[in-house]
């Protein structure tokens, strides 16, 4: 473990070699050793220092709530991507445990509403803008969150038109198309597969081949791509075999060969996640890599593999915990890619995502209370690793929605 091997003084043999050939990533490597090592040192004359390690719950609800108070202004770089800002928030503080009031829950359900597409479905990136599957996941992901609190914002969701739309954006080969006449990747199979799960509009035939194309996405390292033929990454990863799994599809992957690129993206002095081989570690990735490890030991669990740990995920969980709570925080609230980078929602999100699979271990549905980095103070909620939205939410969601007909 990093952090300990820094306490011990024995650090060195986790950093990177350059094999007598450094090369310009190399030197890039070395300065975010450095700088992690420096935020680890720091943590050697304060006594008790494991136990001293605190997640800023406060200054990350702060920081987080002001961003809400703001969904129509201020975001001019992603005026297509406001849904995505109501989930990494409204995600972020279900997470922290941070009720939602129904004036906000109003408020923000609301601002969804308008970022629907009412003739032809599904949501755009801000009001009267063309529907998207990459929003429209986010939208229906915020709404479900938002559900848990105030039961009328599942309403928003047009449920025919959302079939509508998915349907629409389907390919032949089985791939979905990001909106109309838009580029294809994996994400979109996963967005749309999500949403129809969440709705309940889901049938067989609206992803008919979808698992065949997917299956094409592995790479000869065993991640996947976003197309086929292309390097494996980290979020595409993450997005084709979790769909391949709410498909009931995931034998069509080479799950053992997934699983050994999977491990070997935690940096051994980090101790966070890389999003593809030979690249520095980045703290969304504590998301988009930590939670394969619980969707591949569920499914090896499943397929009746004697193996499998009962008490831990197949990564360093203590680590990555290590990795986000050290390195990952800003003082003033808010999460970040690596120190020395500014904060934002979307690593807040992910951040906070990848810290709660570390801090949790749930098989069948069991929830095991684990010991946590910094202690028990700084437990988040448990997510859902397939949605990434918290357990509770996707529940509710689903019960929910399952209680209406499907409009397919």
């Amino acid at each position: 473990m990093a952090l300990s091997s820094v306490l011990a003084g024995k650090a060195d043999h986790l950093f990177q070699n350059d094999d007598d050939a450094p090369t310009h990533s190399y030197w890039e490597q070395k300065k975010v050793e450095q700088s992690v090592l420096q935020n680890y040192e720091r943590l050697k004359n304060i006594p008790n220092n494991k136990t001293q390690i605190k997640l800023y719950r406060s200054k990350h609800i702060n920081y987080l709530k002001k961003g809400l108070e703001n969904l129509s202004c201020g975001y001019e770089c992603l005026d297509a991507s406001r849904p995505w800002i109501c989930f990494w928030i409204l995600h972020s503080l279900e997470l922290l445990n941070e009720p939602i009031p129904e004036e906000v829950c109003s408020k923000v359900a609301g601002f969804l509403d308008k970022c629907q597409d009412k003739h032809r479905g599904g949501f755009g990136g801000g009001p009267s803008q063309m529907p998207h599957l990459a929003p429209t996941y986010a939208a229906v992901c915020a709404l479900c969150i938002l559900g848990r609190f105030w039961a009328k914002a599942y309403e928003v969701v047009d449920r025919p038109k959302l079939a509508e739309f998915l349907i629409s954006r389907r390919t032949e080969e089985g791939s979905f198309t990001m909106h109309q006449d838009g580029e294809v990747d994996i994400r979109g199979a996963y967005c749309a597969i999500v949403a129809a799960r969440l709705t309940n509009v889901f049938t067989r035939e609206m992803f008919h081949k979808t698992a065949d194309w997917i299956a094409k996405c592995q790479s000869y390292e065993g991640g996947f791509s976003g197309l086929p033929g292309l390097e494996a990454h980290g979020g595409y990863t993450f997005c084709g075999y979790a769909a391949l799994a709410l498909l009931g599809q995931e034998q069509k992957a080479n799950t053992k060969k997934l699983l050994k690129w999977t491990v070997n993206r935690q940096m051994k002095f980090e101790g966070g996640f890389q999003g593809r081989t030979n690249k520095l570690v980045d703290g969304c990735y504590s998301f988009w890599q930590g939670a394969l490890l619980p969707i591949i030991h569920n499914i090896l669990q499943m397929y009746g593999d004697e193996d499998l740990s009962q008490e831990n995920w197949m990564f360093n969980q203590k680590a990555l915990e290590e990795y986000i709570l050290v390195n990952c925080q800003s003082y003033s609230g808010g999460l970040l890619d690596k120190p020395g980078k500014s904060r934002d929602y979307y690593h807040t999100c992910y951040c906070l995502s990848g810290l709660s699979i570390a801090e949790h271990f749930i098989v069948d549905d069991v929830r095991e209370s684990k010991e946590i980095v910094g202690g028990k103070k700084n437990v988040l909620q448990p997510l859902h690793p397939v949605y990434n939205i918290c357990f509770d939410s996707a529940e509710e969601a689903l019960e929910h929605f399952n209680r209406l007909p499907n409009p397919s």
